[in-house]
């Protein structure tokens, strides 16, 4: 396997088809050829091969503490060096027994490790089963017993404890394997009698079709599936998005191309980008502690040039810049540069479509007024040398988009779920549609069903779901078009907007048909809000559970003189009332009347995935909320 070298790619306008006058499929041929024989295991031995001296990867020097920690300084890892761990990890689990096939689990944070693994269990001839580090002790048991894993490597001897009990209950189970006790290095050590050619052979019998890899699906309500995906899979889905995202992958800069990864390596967007960098030869990083000061240190040391985010961390971004801008009694000149990045990336917008002029003079000095004051703080939060952000898990708002390209950072804006291997759309180079979530990934057809509901067809996606009852994968799309379950539109140019989820539609008393995710992340976007569930599912009118956002409140009360107030009174503060009923005024001007909030409650805590109310990539378990909370929302249908 190999992937061709290039600096650009000519933008390749979609093939569409329309129905009564509307648009109802969009089609982007392929940039980059089907895989028809190799696997993910070969691209750390392709890298070693073809470029041996190049830097893939960088390790944070540990100062002996918690995994991940350190004084800030990055070890470079050259591909040759890289393929060699690779190799010896491989042979480390071949003398372990373990047989081309066999799944092997990790559960860890996002870690040099991780990755090592990852590809070295492919090297054997396996298949890896991420699970969340987050997950609690009865989910990973159910993830390990329906995937039939025989091994599994954990990051602490913590989580390997909390495993313990439950142990005589996973009868497939035979090695377990603790990152933090060296592990990792006694395989490499069992592994010197296995012959190199033993590793090869095991790769040679790969395939684009071959099972790489069971991703359980977080899950909305139930157990979670296995998503069955090929390496074929996943080859479709990185070498199309490198050659389409060509600024982020493939220009050569002064700038070496970086990104540091900390989003969860158990989803499959942080895992395909992971994979995508090591194709590509882009340097990465792993920053495992979710924690603000710990994440901002890692931005600073690594200084990325690129990054993978969920909406909620730009917007936590936002916030946070105009809080402090706010306790420095600035927050005015903050809006206004807030407003003129918006309006110069929209302008942009325009430009780049050929509907507008492009920014002006005027727009185009008060750009340059507020950048040292504004942007690059904003640029320096993210460590400095970001210049795009791929961004994907819910939409982000076009707000949002026109700000940070205004801001000086290009948002790819992309749509995909597990199934998909990650994205099926993303927003194209140098052509922006702001609020939208792209165009079909090339290779990729979008289809939108005459309920409005999403289909998709691409080399991308997946083979069906894992049922060991029924020997294996279950196809999940005869036909090739998989059903997504979301609710969408395409306009003329073949951008597609989400509106909601099918199954999340509600309808009211009245029989109007309300999709709660425009109105839940608008309000979101707000400083002071967490969280936000829309409800009206057979009921008379549409309302709202809010929670707070604990940084953002907390701001709130110092800047108002709201000291030591308990949550519980500060939910019913007239004061605070008054400010988040204006987000909901806001947030209904995206609707018609009767699909509006009329009426909203604060809860006194948040949704939490330990409390089962979220899922581990953020999506709100819905029927979970609804009885947690059964007398508050009650409590907002009282006359």
């Amino acid at each position: 396997m190999s992937s061709l070298e290039h600096t650009e790619t000519a933008l390749v306008e979609p093939e569409l088809k329309r129905l009564d006058g509307a648009v109802r499929e969009a089609y982007v041929p392929a940039l980059a050829a089907s895989v028809t024989y190799g696997s993910l295991a070969d691209i750390p031995f392709d890298n070693a091969t073809h470029e041996p001296d190049s830097v893939v990867l960088s390790r944070k020097e540990s100062d002996g503490g918690e995994a991940g920690g350190g004084d800030g300084r990055w070890r470079d890892v050259t591909a040759v060096e890289f393929a060699a761990q690779v190799l010896a990890l491989a042979k480390g689990l071949i003398a372990e027994g373990l047989m081309p096939g066999d799944r092997i689990a990790i559960m860890a944070r996002t870690t040099y490790e991780w990755t090592l693994l990852d590809f070295a269990a492919w090297a054997a001839g396996l298949v890896t089963v991420p699970v969340y580090p987050t997950s609690s002790v009865f989910q990973t048991r159910w993830i390990l017993q329906d995937s039939g894993a025989v091994a599994l490597a954990v990051e602490s001897a913590g989580q390997a404890a909390a495993l313990g009990p439950e142990l005589d209950r996973i009868p497939d189970l035979r090695h377990m394997w603790v990152f933090e006790k060296s592990h990792l290095d006694r395989l490499a050590e069992l592994g010197r009698d296995v012959s190199d050619q033993e590793v090869a052979v095991r790769r040679g019998v790969l395939g684009p079709d071959t099972l790489a890899t069971l991703i359980y699906t977080s899950g909305t309500t139930g157990r979670p599936k296995g998503c069955a995906l090929t390496h074929g899979n996943f080859c479709a889905e990185v070498d199309n998005a490198i050659d389409l995202l060509y600024p982020v992958f493939r220009a050569r800069t002064d700038e070496e191309a970086s990104t540091l990864l900390f989003l969860p390596l158990a989803h499959v967007f942080g895992r395909m980008v992971a994979i995508a960098c090591m194709r590509a030869r882009i340097r990465v990083g792993h920053s495992p502690s979710f924690r603000t000061e710990d994440l901002l240190a890692d931005l600073k040391s690594f200084r990325p040039t690129f990054l993978l985010l969920i909406p909620y961390v730009l917007e936590k971004v936002f916030n946070t810049a105009r809080a402090s801008a706010e306790r420095m009694g600035r927050a005015s000149s903050y809006d206004r540069a807030s407003a003129v990045a918006r309006r110069y990336g929209e302008a942009l917008e325009a430009e780049q479509h050929g509907t507008g002029p492009g920014p002006s003079a005027f727009l185009k000095a008060a750009r340059t007024f507020y950048d040292p004051l504004v942007y690059r703080r904003i640029r320096k939060a993210l460590g400095g040398r970001v210049r795009y952000v791929i961004c994907g898990g819910s939409p982000l708002g076009r707000r949002l988009a026109a700000f940070y390209a205004g801001a000086g950072i290009d948002v790819f804006e992309g749509y995909g779920m597990t199934e998909t291997t990650a994205a099926v759309t993303v927003t194209p180079p140098n052509r922006p549609r702001l609020g939208t979530v792209g165009r079909p990934l090339p290779g990729t057809r979008v289809r939108i069903a005459a309920d409005g509901e999403i289909l998709l067809h691409g080399g991308q996606i997946f083979r069906g779901y894992w049922d060991p009852q029924a020997g294996g994968v279950v196809p999940a799309s005869p036909d090739g078009w998989f059903a997504t379950g979301d609710i969408g539109r395409l306009d003329d140019e073949g951008y597609l907007t989400i509106t909601g989820r099918k199954k999340e539609i509600l309808v009211t008393d009245s029989g109007k048909n309300v999709a709660p995710a425009p109105l839940e992340n608008w309000l979101r976007s707000h400083p002071l809000i967490a969280q936000a569930m829309v409800i009206g599912d057979r009921r008379p009118y549409v309302t709202a559970l809010l929670t707070l956002d604990t940084e953002g409140i907390t701001h709130w009360c110092q800047m108002n003189a709201k000291h030591d107030i308990p949550l519980e009174q500060l939910a019913t503060d007239p004061d605070l009332r008054a400010v988040l009923q204006r987000a909901v005024d806001e947030a209904n001007r995206l609707v018609s009347r009767p699909e509006s909030i009329r009426r909203f409650t604060v809860l006194p805590g948040g949704f939490t995935e330990e409390a089962g109310h979220l899922t581990p990539s953020m999506k709100l378990r819905r029927e979970v909320v609804e009885e947690a909370f059964g007398a508050e929302i009650e409590g907002l249908y009282e006359r």
